[in-house]
């Protein structure tokens, strides 16, 4: 069709030793470079129509950096550990630190500035663990792109792309740069994600007006859209922080909406916060009030807020995370969005094509037939012309033609002449050829029905004659067996011209429908089995294919899943959105399905309560990737689904999405531990200590002791990431429920400060403890008991029936002897503690044994209330208006 080539500059490619004067390239990008002559561009950026050498484009990624909107971090270890400081709570225990310099407590100053100091190290050892792991893992996913180089095509990182390099570019790329375009067939580029516009925009050689808008350059492309259809080589001019997509990077960049977990999170730091403020609010001024030193007091008060808030939460999601990744990447699963590992676990619904998912992926042709429904080898000939000499989007059903063992004739004797490229319109794919008597065939493949509609004759064993009803009819009901027996059918068409000289649609017409194509993909090994393990696991599988209702329905029976509740693009089309939301609810199979209503299926399935994941690999299949609340895609797929993704297997197998699903709601129960022991033991303790403050006429613990209560206490929480898990926790969805949380602290906060009461009463009427001595043993007991519950907690079993993992068995231990030990240290002093009698210590070590029993009845009374909330919610469905989701369960 239309071409733009400059053959006069193919010598202008920069040499080696040469002098270079290719810093003109940014400067030429701000100019209208659209409105220049081809040959006059490719001068300016002193490359060539055949591409750059390899050694000029890597002096121009030197010089011009990668193309990437931002620059690639090096996450330095300085940085990351400066970024610690940055928390709010540490800057509170800064402030306080700074306070008591100045009224002469330096010794007060120094401790709190080491267990500020310790703790910022433990947050970075974990966080820049997890972002190195993050960072390798990212890398095995690149993006790739096509370039000429040397002249010939090489797949390069498009990290790696320079201004004046040639890129070639095909249906269901990622477009990497801003450029012009040097060739175009076909050539439909969507530009949506730049100026909103939905339907696909025609684009070819040729100039533009200097003053033209985005929208209206029409032989230019940018960073960002994607290819809906063709082929393209294409000089790029601009890249990396020079695009356009960058200069507005920041007014479109996406808004990935809140994932569930997310929200979960934000809504317990609300919690916390109004907790705390009225906590250090109430503590403060009654101290004042009982004439107690204002100094002494800001710092008890703050010391309570730290005490009671989780703040190695952040450090503990993203460790946990990251380890969930590693762990996902080991099984072929590669996580491009860490959030979306929560999701995943929270998934109870799985929207799914059938090809390569359900069924092997490795399509064979299993027969050529003509109209009469006879083995033809002429089909078969002219399947292999249509198949092997397309150069648009691969796909598996061209490759099984091409590698047919029984079609090896010989095709040396036509010539390609033009080609049609494959749209998402039309579902058709023509190749004009000659043979050698200079004949000019059109030939044509696509779905039966698509063929057909330009077909006006049939081939038949008496030669061409009329399409007829009969004949239409016989077409269909072959079409209509074969589809029933499993087999996806492809149609052919033929067309003969004398002397042609261009194609276009307009020459699909009036075609001689001769044949039928037969291709075999036989459900996968297993399959049943693998969706029995996710219906198991609480976990819905719908197929979104658009194969025809008889495959579909044949698959669907062959698998396990139900093949009589079918919904057709067709009927989908009638409904509106409310009558979509109903129909979804009772359907299984969405066959015949235009690639537009995809997005609409998912919309209703979310609509309608589900947490969807969506599997897809196509060009189309972005816009539901998008929409679902977690979008899988595999290697293989095309830039536009890939980049739309959150999950990327390296293995197009629902057993490994099995074993992803484990691990995302293995990872989502061990970050609830955390939150569950934090809140369980924190709040009851302090609540505990802001009471016990009016009453007794000394502090019941000093600010720096509550600090090192809490450093200590947070050690075990490192091993939680790694922590064993328990098989019922992973077998059905998870989900936030903040009442549960809030009931769960509540909770377990009373029982706590019953134990902190009668900590309080051993001390003060058996023992007669002194200040120093309260202080003390209740240390000693409130670190204890926080270890305790560690152990309680992490699992809904007695915690003897369920084991924990052997690095989280050793931190508890460790640190409960350390607290014991920490009185008789030489350093104890330094924290106002002082050696405690062996009657003392037995009396605490009850107190916690009996503090351990009353948590397991205490737990087994919430989680069987949990459970019965469960049941009844599953009984009777109904939807959170705030969220459109089903009511959640505990997490």
């Amino acid at each position: 069709m239309v071409t733009g080539r400059a053959d006069a500059t193919e010598g202008a490619a920069i040499r080696p030793g040469e002098p270079q004067s290719i810093g003109r390239a940014p400067d030429i990008a701000k100019r209208a470079y659209w409105s220049l002559e081809t040959d006059q561009l490719v001068e300016q950026l002193e490359t060539s129509t055949s591409g750059l050498l390899s050694v000029d484009s890597a002096i121009r990624l030197a010089k011009f950096g990668r193309n990437a909107l931002a620059p690639r971090s090096n996450g330095s270890a300085l940085a990351v550990f400066a970024r610690q400081f940055r928390s709010p709570l540490v800057l509170i225990l800064v402030f306080a630190a700074v306070v008591s310099v100045f009224v002469g407590e330096g010794h007060e100053a120094a401790i709190i500035g080491a267990i500020v100091l310790a703790s910022c190290i433990l947050s970075f050892t974990q966080e820049y663990g997890a972002s190195r792991a993050m960072e390798a893992l990212q890398r095995r996913i690149s993006r790739k792109a096509t370039v000429l180089r040397d002249s010939f095509e090489r797949i390069v990182d498009v990290e790696n792309i320079v201004p004046g390099d040639v890129v070639c570019l095909s249906a269901g790329n990622l477009i990497p740069v801003d450029g012009v375009v040097l060739e175009s067939r076909d050539f439909n580029v969507s530009e949506s994600v730049l100026t909103g516009e939905t339907f696909p925009v025609v684009k070819s050689a040729g100039r533009s007006a200097a003053e033209a808008g985005i929208a209206q350059r029409t032989n230019a492309v940018f960073t960002g859209t994607s290819v809906r259809s063709g082929t393209a080589k294409v000089l790029a001019v601009a890249t990396g922080a020079q695009t356009e997509f960058a200069s507005i990077a920041e007014a479109l960049e996406r808004r990935m909406p809140e994932t569930e977990f997310a929200r979960g999170i934000r809504m317990f730091g609300y919690l916390m916060t109004e907790i705390m403020l009225a906590i250090v609010i109430m503590v403060f001024f009654a101290n004042v009030m009982l004439d107690r030193p204002l100094i002494e007091s800001l710092l008890f008060s703050l010391a309570l807020a730290v005490g009671l808030t989780p703040e190695l939460l952040p450090a503990i999601i993203s460790v946990t995370l990251a380890r969930g990744a590693r762990t996902m990447a080991a099984s072929g699963v590669i996580v491009r969005r860490l959030d979306a590992i929560e999701n995943l676990g929270s998934m109870d619904l799985l929207c799914t094509d059938k090809t390569g998912t359900l069924t092997q992926g490795v399509i064979h042709l299993d027969g050529s037939f003509d109209v009469e429904g006879i083995a033809s080898k002429d089909v078969l000939l002219w399947a292999r012309l249509n198949a092997t000499l397309q150069t648009g989007l691969k796909n598996p059903l061209d490759e099984a033609i091409a590698n047919a063992p029984h079609g090896q004739e010989d095709l040396s004797g036509f010539t390609k002449i033009d080609e049609i490229p494959y749209d998402f319109i039309r579902k058709r794919l023509s190749v004009a050829v000659q043979d050698s008597a200079r004949e000019q065939i059109l030939i044509t493949k696509g779905a039966v029905q698509n063929v057909i509609e330009v077909c006006g004759f049939v081939q038949g064993p008496h030669g061409l004659a009329p399409l007829g009803m009969a004949d239409r009819h016989a077409i269909d009901e072959k079409f209509r067996r074969w589809s029933a027996q499993g087999y996806r059918v492809l149609g052919l068409a033929i067309r003969r011209f004398q002397n042609n000289t261009a194609f276009s649609r307009d020459n699909e017409a009036a075609m001689a429908f001769v044949g039928f194509l037969l291709f075999l993909d036989p459900p996968k090994e297993g399959m049943r089995e693998t969706l029995s393990a996710l219906a198991d696991r609480g976990v819905g599988v719908k197929v979104i294919s658009g194969d025809n209702r008889y495959v579909a329905a044949h698959l669907a029976e062959a698998v396990g899943l139900r093949s009589d509740r079918i919904m057709t693009g067709e009927d989908l089309s009638k409904l509106t959105k409310n009558g979509l939301l109903a129909g979804v609810r009772n359907t299984d199979l969405f066959v015949e399905i235009d690639p537009n209503q995809k997005e609409r299926i998912v919309e209703a399935l979310r609509r309608s309560g589900h947490v969807v994941g969506y599997l897809g690999d196509g060009i189309n299949d972005a816009p539901a990737l998008h929409e679902a609340d977690i979008g899988i895609s595999v290697d293989t797929a095309v830039d536009v689904a890939r980049e739309a993704a959150d999950i990327i297997l390296l293995k197009r197998d629902l057993g490994v999405l099995v074993q992803g699903v484990d691990d995302g709601r293995k990872t989502f129960a061990n970050t609830m531990k955390y939150i569950s022991i934090t809140t369980s033991a924190n709040f009851g303790n302090m609540i505990s200590m802001a009471a016990a403050s009016l009453y007794l006429p000394f502090l019941p613990l000093l600010a720096k002791q509550i600090l090192l209560n809490n450093f200590l206490s947070d050690i075990p929480a490192l091993a939680i990431a790694g922590d064993n898990v328990d098989a019922d926790q992973v077998l059905r969805p998870r989900h936030w429920d903040i009442h549960f949380v809030r009931r769960f602290m509540v909770s377990f906060g009373l029982v706590s400060s019953l134990f902190d009461l009668a900590t309080f009463a051993f001390l003060l009427l058996a023992v007669h403890a002194t200040a120093a001595t309260f202080q003390t043993a209740w240390f000693v007991e409130s670190v204890l008991t926080e270890l305790a519950i560690v152990l309680v907690v992490r699992t809904h079993k007695r915690l003897w029936r369920s084991h924990p993992s052997h690095l989280l068995a050793g931190l508890t231990l460790g640190v409960a002897v350390i607290a014991i030990a920490i009185p008789f240290a030489p350093f104890a002093s330094w924290f106002g503690f002082v050696p405690l009698a062996g009657p003392v210590l037995a009396g605490l070590l009850a107190i916690t044994v009996l503090y351990v029993i009353v948590s397991e009845v205490t737990k087994s009374r919430l989680f069987d209330h949990g459970s019965r909330d469960r049941h009844r919610r599953k009984a009777s469905p109904h939807l959170d208006r705030a969220t459109a989701r089903p009511a959640r369960i505990a997490g």
